[in-house]
């Protein structure tokens, strides 16, 4: 979760509340990225969705809530499903804007408040972004899909928003595309926003439907064995 997707992140835990799961919600701050990949490398979740990703690109372009170089791991490693989205890429993450470093004082920031500073994602960061998450997902030993919003990634990356930059997010999804060719990576593109309930009901419902055919499939190698 973060401010920018907290709609979206409201309406896949009711969902995935409805399905019958106890749902934990992390936020998107660092320390709640290196929270979850602990919490699955130690075998206590059935799936992920990962709805927030803008840890990823503080990693990159060195904002400061980075969960570190392996985030976006931990699942695939241990083979849970999990369920991408790119919500909140469009975003850097800082602290007051006399904090942000000088060799950003040229790009588009965006004060939220006293205390926190957001830079918008360039073309060519979030098509490295893009290509991230496609490898480390085309390395998952278990089920990894991708939902990506059409309409953009976060509160301010809307028509007419302060964000809204189509061709970044578009660089993003092509280099997703390419860096899963040939792999078994699905991604879904949706036409909605990130904040629409739409969107991550379809996400909740998807996970769901991972967890549930894993269960099946571990079920029958039992019968079987």
């Amino acid at each position: 979760m973060f401010g920018v997707t907290t709609p979206a992140v409201d309406a896949a835990r009711a969902r995935l509340a409805e399905l019958g799961y106890e749902v934990l919600v992390f936020h998107a701050t660092g320390a709640g990225g290196r929270a979850v990949e602990k919490l699955a490398r130690d075998g206590m979740l059935d799936g992920v969705l990962d709805l927030t990703t803008t840890e990823l690109a503080d990693e990159l372009v060195g904002g400061v809530l980075s969960a570190g170089p392996s985030w976006l791991t931990a699942a695939g490693a241990v083979g849970i499903p999990q369920v991408v989205a790119p919500g909140a890429l469009d975003m850097v993450n800082f602290g007051p804007a006399a904090t942000v470093p000088e060799r950003f004082a040229e790009r588009r920031l965006l004060i939220h408040n006293a205390t926190v500073t957001l830079m918008r994602t360039t073309a060519r960061e979030m098509a490295e972004l893009g290509t991230g998450i496609g490898r480390k997902l085309r390395a998952a030993r278990g089920p990894a899909e991708v939902f990506w919003p059409l309409r953009g990634v976060s509160a301010v990356d809307t028509a007419g928003g302060p964000f809204e930059d189509p061709e970044a997010d578009r660089a993003g999804l092509d280099a997703l595309r390419a860096a899963v060719v040939g792999g078994e990576v699905r991604i879904h593109e949706l036409d909605t926003h990130v904040n629409d309930p739409s969107f991550a009901v379809a996400m909740a419902d998807r996970l769901h439907q991972l967890i549930t055919e894993k269960a099946r499939a571990a079920a029958r190698r039992d019968t079987e064995e």
